[in-house]
């Protein structure tokens, strides 16, 4: 077997695994309009499950900015009270094309993509969103000011356990900075 072949064959299960993480988990599905023009400007976290690479971080906010070549600038950015310290890290997303309405797939580390699937929306003023990843694992509900409504934060919940999230687990975002 030639180094190319051995290469290959360690390559392709990742290439098949990182393609399976742009999904939408089973039975959910991602809102009915979606404006990427929008969408973008500044997301604050309001509640998320937890997940290594945030555990621990407050004032956890994402900026999304149009760029020339037609990709998203994300940038994320929350505080680690551990730490001491802000810590921040900028990737790309691609908005999926039609019939994947209200879905990109977001890459911090090229060229390994991670789902981004918007399945509850303020669609008239793109006040609020929740978002899931490939599974259920993954949920985040978002919000343009550091503050949501908690009628609306509450039915958001309600939705999420409908479809299956562990919303017992979900960790409310504090905003203090």
């Amino acid at each position: 077997m030639t180094t190319a072949s051995r290469t290959g064959i360690l390559v392709l299960p990742i290439l098949l695994a990182a393609a399976g993480c742009v999904r939408v988990p089973s039975g959910i599905t991602t809102v009915g309009s979606f404006d990427p023009e929008r969408y973008q400007g500044t997301w604050y976290e309001i509640a998320r499950l937890d997940h290594s690479f945030e555990r621990g971080l407050t004032n956890v906010k994402a900026t999304y900015t149009a760029q020339p070549d037609g990709e998203i600038e994300v940038w994320n950015r929350g505080y680690s009270p551990a730490k001491g310290a802000w810590q921040e890290i900028k990737g790309r997303a691609k908005v999926l094309p039609a019939p994947a309405v209200g879905r990109l797939k977001v890459s911090f580390f090229r060229p390994f993509y991670g789902a981004y699937n918007v399945i509850a929306l303020d669609e008239e003023g793109y006040r609020w969103a929740m978002v899931c990843g490939p599974n259920r694992s993954y949920l985040w509900i978002l919000a343009r000011e550091t503050r949501l409504d908690r009628a609306v934060y509450d039915q958001l919940v309600a939705r999420a356990a409908e479809l299956g999230f562990p919303t017992a687990e979900l960790i409310e975002v504090t905003h203090d900075r």
